[in-house]
């Protein structure tokens, strides 16, 4: 175990510095100069040539870059070019509303997604199997966005049960802040539990026509058993790598979703600085989005070992 993980930790290092090349590189070809549009409308020559040296954009890329890469080393992710204010800070300020949004989304996906993929393998060709495929049908292919805008109609304005948008930190106030992230987190969770569902239906159907499930039943185990003991265990290695990709994308900004609920995470933030040029913050959430993505497959990696100790070899 310790040798898997340490050679899982050694591959880290190479993928996050291909990242950060990736990231910054790709930045430069954004059209625009970001030096003219911090200069407002008049465009002083003095004032951009400042703007320049103090932001190194006259320095050639791959000094920009080791300038870059030697403050992301020591925490520093630079300053945004468009509101002055440090990118650690604005990344601090904004992924806790996003990590909230997205564990709460995952959650409900993981609640009804799996145990509605192990019904409807167990009670295959039933009522409960027809069921669960018309919920996925329904999960998958209904947009966020109108399930999003038919949920603030229904609980916000006709029952008046949840506020309709905000967000309420949960260090103020706990009850608020899940009422405020409840109905986002519901439909974001909602179309992946329907595709965890799909997954755990395929799984689950394979490993119940396993010889070992069968020589499990041949024993005489409970049923409940041999479900939850061993086909279940086997069918989660596929539903854990979608679970940590999900999760992934989650964090990087569910950004329609947000903008319905008037959110205000890493989606908008991202979002927002593309369009003002604001590269220090592109950069600095999207090295942060690549680095969280690489650590949740090392997570998952782990879980394969947790839930199937026969990967350990």
């Amino acid at each position: 175990m310790l040798n898997f993980l340490a050679r899982r930790l050694a591959q880290i290092v190479p993928t996050l510095f291909f990242v950060s090349v990736l990231i910054f590189s790709l930045q430069q070809l954004l059209p625009g100069d970001p030096a003219l549009v911090m200069a407002g409308e008049e465009r002083d020559p003095a004032v951009i040539a400042q703007i320049r040296q103090q932001y190194r954009l006259d320095q050639p890329i791959p000094v920009q870059y080791a300038y870059w890469v030697k403050g992301v080393l020591t925490g520093d992710f630079g300053e945004s070019l468009r509101n002055k204010i440090p990118v650690r800070a604005l990344i601090a300020q904004k992924l806790p509303v996003t990590l909230q949004l997205a564990s709460m989304a995952i959650l409900i996906a993981f609640l009804i997604g799996i145990p509605a993929g192990i019904v409807s393998a167990v009670k295959k060709g039933t009522a409960w199997d027809y069921g669960a495929n018309l919920f996925a049908l329904w999960g998958i292919s209904t947009p966020n966005f109108w399930l999003g805008i038919m949920l603030i109609f229904l609980f916000s304005i006709e029952l008046g049960w949840l506020p309709a948008s905000g967000y309420v930190p949960l260090t103020e106030n706990w009850r608020a802040s899940l009422a405020a992230t409840i109905m986002p987190a519901f439909v974001l969770g909602n179309a992946i539990a329907a595709i965890l569902m799909r997954h755990t239906r395929s799984a689950m159907l394979q490993v119940l026509e396993s010889d070992y499930v069968r020589t499990a039943r041949a024993k005489g185990l409970l049923e409940r058993t041999v479900i939850l003991k061993h086909a279940m265990r086997n069918a989660l290695t596929p539903v854990i790598t979608l679970g940590a990709l999900e999760l992934g994308t989650l964090l990087s900004g569910a950004v329609l979703t947000e903008q319905i609920f008037s959110i205000p995470g890493f989606g908008k933030l991202i979002v927002d600085a593309v369009f003002n040029r604001d590269y220090a913050v592109v950069q600095g959430v999207v090295l942060v989005t690549a680095t969280i993505y690489i650590t949740l497959n090392l997570i998952a990696d782990i879980a394969y070992i947790l839930v199937n100790p026969r990967l350990r070899g």
